[in-house]
């Protein structure tokens, strides 16, 4: 839907670009029709939202120990913690939940959703499980385990969690431009593929049980991975007898991204693209939160029998027996509907489009982000937005703070808070970027709710020298980012 500007004329601020590509570190962009992009849905049912004062909001906050995970959903204005599990789903998947088969053992839920998930995959096993975690735990307590070493383009956070719990290394291998948040490329989620392979010869094939990729690159601003990257990812651990794992949450917005920007691709249905993208994998995992458009649920798809075979023996101990894994048949439903909605390219192109948004907006304004827009959150770059706050006194957390307080936007961190460390010496090695991430559910929010956080942040922004550090005062050993307590550093 179109703003109104303050002449009285549109602003036709969600246009179709008939070319979008970015080259040589800037944006070529040919319009050839400009025309709204809409919503590609129409509401059905609503749930109010609760306003609250900024003393409301404060005492909130205190209360939460300053820890946005902490504080209640009703509290918030506008909820962009996570895009994880926060969906809308449609009509057709709500018809899906009455339908659900709630069988103990062999429902015919479970069929639908593992033809849906192998039509996509071409794996072999499917193995569904209550959530992306879920699969990361099970995967990793086969293939983890001391002495061993992973590989990915960036790990997430209970992707590091889950490896580094069973004993094992953690190892991101990003791109230069990749950890460069002003850098303007088309694939900046990629796997260092150089680095992959001098990673390969250092630490050895045998300490190394598997090698994944994220798309799109969650870690790294929701930046997109190119087939060309894919593939050679896979062929290097091919060549060396590694087995290649796609972590798959956001696979729908991976491939439209390649569609928009990588060459030969133009012409094929994301449906197509997204099939190219797991023919070169021997696994994958996935929490269906996200790009399958539900509340819960995920799944580990698989090739080899044995691997298969063990992680369905853990799945019955922990999650469920094997055709339900922790969800309910009508979880099932509703996910093999969303995994076919999500390929519908309408939707994709309003979901690509109305992040970009967002991110344009504000960066128009001098707000510093994660150049260009990822697919699912906009990120920004806390540690210039507020270079007075040291990477020790977490700004990326003070930021998403100061947006709460100032108007009820709740976002999440993505630095130091979530995965700086400390050395033998007890030295703080903080995170390599200090980001805050905007994630947007899936066919939640309007454009009038994104124009009033794109307000918001600006008016935080022209602010900015007046937020404060923080401490931590109380942290688990473990994903702190999730439980910590903090309080101001008042000078």
């Amino acid at each position: 839907m179109g703003a109104i500007a303050e002449d009285g004329q549109p602003v036709y601020a969600l246009c179709e670009l008939s070319v979008y590509r970015i080259r040589h570190l800037h944006v070529v962009v040919s319009i050839t029709t400009m025309k709204t992009i809409i919503e590609p849905f129409k509401i059905k049912s609503v749930e109010p939202i609760k306003f609250a004062t900024a003393e409301q909001r404060e005492q909130v906050l205190r209360r939460g120990g300053y820890n946005l995970f902490a504080i209640p959903a009703e509290d918030v204005l506008i909820d962009l913690l996570t895009d994880s599990g926060t969906n809308a789903m449609s009509a057709d998947q709500w018809a899906g939940v009455m339908r659900g088969d709630e069988s103990y053992a062999g429902a015919r839920s479970f069929y639908r959703f593992q033809d849906k998930v192998r039509e996509l995959t071409g794996l072999k096993h499917i193995i569904p499980t209550h959530q992306g975690r879920a699969s990361e735990r099970i995967l990793f307590s086969i293939l983890g385990g001391h002495g061993k070493h992973i590989p990915n383009n960036a790990h997430f956070d209970t992707t590091r969690a889950n490896i580094e719990f069973s004993g094992a290394e953690a190892d991101d291998l990003p791109t230069a431009e990749g950890i460069d948040p002003d850098v303007i490329a088309d694939f900046k989620g990629n796997m260092n593929t150089d680095a992959l392979r001098a990673y390969i010869a250092k630490v050895g094939v045998a300490n190394i049980p598997l090698c994944m990729i994220t798309v799109t690159n969650n870690s790294q601003g929701g930046q997109p991975v190119s087939m060309a990257n894919i593939r050679e990812t896979s062929k290097i651990c091919r060549e060396h007898g590694i087995p290649f794992f796609i972590d798959a949450c956001r696979f729908a917005e991976n491939a439209y991204f390649i569609k928009l920007r990588e060459p030969g691709y133009a012409d094929r249905s994301v449906k197509s693209i997204v099939q190219e993208m797991f023919s070169y994998a021997d696994g994958c995992t996935m929490s269906a939160k996200k790009d399958a458009i539900v509340n819960i649920g995920g799944f580990i798809a698989i090739n080899d029998d044995n691997l298969a075979l063990k992680a369905r023996n853990l799945l019955v101990i922990t999650e469920g027996f094997p055709t339900y894994g922790g969800l309910a048949g009508r979880d099932l439903e509703a996910i093999a509907i969303g995994l076919e909605e999500v390929l519908d390219e309408h939707y994709l192109q309003y979901r690509i489009r109305s992040t970009a948004y967002l991110g344009e907006r504000i960066s128009a304004a001098g707000v510093p982000i994660m150049q260009p827009p990822g697919g699912h959150a906009i990120y920004i770059n806390a540690k210039k937005f507020l270079p007075h706050i040291p990477p020790e006194q977490f700004p990326g957390q003070a930021l998403a703070i100061e947006f709460f307080r100032h108007a009820g936007i709740r976002s999440c961190e993505i630095g130091s808070v979530m995965f700086s460390r400390y050395d033998a010496s007890g030295k703080f090695i903080p995170a390599p970027m200090e980001l805050v991430r905007l994630a947007i559910p899936r066919r939640v929010y309007t454009q009038s709710h994104i124009d009033y956080v794109i307000e918001a942040i600006i008016e935080v922004y022209q602010n900015r020298d007046k937020i404060p550090g923080y401490r931590i005062v109380e942290e688990p050993p473990m994903l702190r980012h999730f439980t910590a307590k903090f309080e101001p550093i008042v000078k």
